[in-house]
């Protein structure tokens, strides 16, 4: 059996959201440049790996370019 949800659909409240306490997290959040989510992190370290990848596969092409110009 499922769960029953109580109260009306489309209809809640946070308290946390009425005092203020997300926007200041946000505000913290974009001023310090690091998400304070865990979602936000993960996905901050999904992109910091594709681009560590990228300059890798950079930094080896141009390796292997200088390897072959010393060789002529």
């Amino acid at each position: 059996m499922t769960r029953r949800r109580k109260g009306i659909p489309g209809l809640s409240f946070s308290w946390k959201r009425a005092v203020g306490i997300s926007s200041a997290k946000a505000n913290v959040s974009r001023k310090i440049g690091i998400p304070l989510t865990r979602s936000g992190r993960r996905q901050r370290m999904r992109k910091a790996k594709g681009t560590l990848l990228t300059f890798i596969v950079g930094l080896f092409l141009v390796w292997m370019f200088v390897h072959w110009l010393s060789q002529l």
